[in-house]
């Protein structure tokens, strides 16, 4: 039996590794920041952890003595054989390379829950967060750094004027937290801007009740692909969708028929979808 006994995690060499720039690569170096990441995902023995980006092991190593499994994936097959190498001594712990973008999350979650813990790469921070909130119910729990102007983002109370459609999105998912500000020194090579680690918590049940949450979110996307413009012009562009039915429904609801996206809750979006489906 392997032992878990915690490696020289300060000692690690990391000499020879390139940050590639086509994968967004920057790498943790900050071990007091590591530590906090660790401390602050809130894993326990009990769990099933998804290391999504595990790159040169910083947290990888920290997270394999706190939970019961630990499957960290890594698309850059040159990281690889270093991340065996350091996690051999942990018999709870698999390294696997792959896409997360093309990996199927429930596969690898083996019927258990998954907390996940992730230093994501800036330019694919929404595709992931939205794979792991829409395609994989085994996912209950999402610690992860992103770039901070991303966080503030997906952390924007519906409605605020840095809300946008993935700010609903995850507000329909998840409770979330601002946990961390980490700063560009944290990281080989340092990125030119500030990054924050937040916590996504999938809720029981939706914060509001709509018929067809497809069809409310299909509403969302199009009011804030074209945010200047009021609700029914950007709404009415899409197929089934008419002007003087969504103005009704606007009104209908307590809105401005000249109310933009960006200034209605998540409720008021739920009561407009609802009386559209009615219209129809």
């Amino acid at each position: 039996m392997k032992t878990h006994a915690r490696s020289s995690i300060s000692k690690q060499n990391n000499k020879g590794v390139r940050p590639k720039k086509s994968l967004g690569q920057n790498f943790l170096k900050d071990m007091g920041i590591a530590d906090r990441i660790a401390s602050l995902s809130n894993v326990n023995k009990d769990d099933h952890v998804l290391e999504i980006g595990a790159g040169t092991g910083v947290l990888t190593l920290r997270l394999a003595p706190m939970c019961k499994r630990l499957t960290a994936v890594e698309t850059d097959s040159s990281l690889i054989p270093g991340l065996s190498e350091k996690t051999a001594a942990f018999d709870n712990t698999e390294i696997i390379k792959t896409d997360i973008m093309k990996a199927d999350i429930e596969e690898l979650a083996a019927g258990d829950r998954l907390k996940v813990v992730a230093n994501l790469p800036y330019y694919i921070t929404t595709p992931v967060i939205m794979k792991l909130l829409e395609e994989s119910p085994s996912v209950w729990q999402i610690t992860v750094m992103v770039q901070k102007e991303a966080a503030e983002r997906l952390t924007a109370a519906p409605g605020s004027h840095l809300c946008g459609a993935i700010s609903y999105a995850v507000s329909w998912h998840c409770e979330t937290e601002d946990l961390l500000d980490v700063p560009p020194s944290a990281f080989f090579p340092a990125p030119k801007v500030q990054s924050r680690v937040i916590r996504l918590t999938r809720r029981e049940t939706p914060p509001v009740s709509v018929a067809d949450p497809s069809a409310m979110f299909r509403i969302i996307r199009a009011a804030f692909s074209q945010r200047r413009k009021t609700l029914v012009n950007a709404v009415s562009a899409l197929e089934g969708y008419d002007k003087n039915d969504l103005r009704q429904a606007l009104l209908s609801a307590g809105l401005s028929e000249n109310a933009r996206g960006e200034t209605l809750a998540l409720e008021d979006f739920a009561k407009v979808t609802d009386l559209m489906q009615k219209a129809q």
